[in-house]
């Protein structure tokens, strides 16, 4: 039987997987004073129940990842194979923290592995940032289902871009020229941002960070793109196409980073509320 809390009118709902009542409370208690819907579910088979018959009511699943019969990880899979669920967000929820346990996780699309007990600021951050970023995505997919651009007749070009306005503009744009283009949006627009944000605007990791947990990541962006010294910095991103590909190549005007150590999610950094992007591009 699928259960309700009594904040029926919260602006997201969150749908709570897991087969311990007791799990269930602690974070209904967590989550008190918030503007969160919870639904919830006491197995996988139940859960999956519920988001195949609701899939766009969902904005994101706190999944526990052991349970009996369809465990957390099946749900997950299952989820990635469906062409609207696979966009909810997902936070898995598990004692089992071990590298292989962890990597198992992410690698099967989890937005977040947290680890038992709960933690209420860790928990409540990366709910926070987890919706941020499916509504951002999902106005995204919206704007790229509004048109149909194929950009057939084009095979090469050269676009600079500033602000965040201007990347989901063009990231709109030319993910229309793709095979699959809700997920290269994806994929560009984790590029793009990191191209303003640590290569022109030098919001270092750590800083981006704290600047998340205070809720002022984006206020900070704009507040830099204002200021003289960063007002003639702004990325480029190119666009080949031929018979074989299409390859984008994006650059900005930062010292540069060592990229390569985030191509895979480390496991060092799994309890950070950002530095997923380019791993999630590959």
């Amino acid at each position: 039987m699928m259960e309700l809390t009594t904040r029926i009118n919260g602006s997201h709902r969150l749908l709570v997987v897991d087969d311990e009542a007791f799990n269930r409370e602690i974070i209904a208690e967590l989550l008190e004073n918030t503007d969160y819907d919870l639904v919830f579910a006491e197995d996988g088979y139940q859960a999956w129940s519920i988001l195949e018959n609701t899939p766009e009511e969902i904005d994101l699943v706190l999944l526990d990842r052991m349970m009996p019969g369809l465990d957390g990880l099946q749900v997950l899979e299952k989820m990635k194979e469906h062409p609207v669920i696979r966009h909810i967000p997902v936070i898995l929820e598990t004692a089992k923290t071990t590298k292989q346990d962890i990597a198992e996780g992410l690698q099967a699309g989890a937005f977040y592995y947290l680890s038992k007990p709960f933690d209420e600021e860790i928990l409540r951050s990366v709910i926070k940032m987890a919706l941020q970023e499916h509504e951002a995505y999902r106005s995204l997919r919206n704007e790229l289902k509004k048109s149909v651009c194929t950009l057939s007749m084009m095979k090469s070009g050269t676009f600079e871009f500033r602000t965040l306005d201007e990347m989901q503009d063009l990231a709109l744009f030319l993910s229309k020229a793709c095979p699959e283009p809700e997920q290269r949006l994806s994929g560009l627009s984790e590029l793009m941002i990191n191209a303003i944000e640590h290569g022109n605007l030098r919001i270092g990791y750590h800083e981006k960070s704290a600047l998340i947990r205070a809720g002022r990541w984006r206020e900070e962006i704009e507040h830099r793109l204002s200021l003289t010294e960063y007002s003639d910095k702004f990325a480029t991103i190119e666009y080949h196409k031929n018979n074989d590909h299409i390859r984008f190549t994006i650059t900005d005007m930062g010292e540069g980073f060592d990229w390569e150590n985030y191509l895979e999610i480390s496991i060092d950094r799994i309890g950070d509320n950002h530095g997923r992007g380019i791993a999630m591009s590959k």
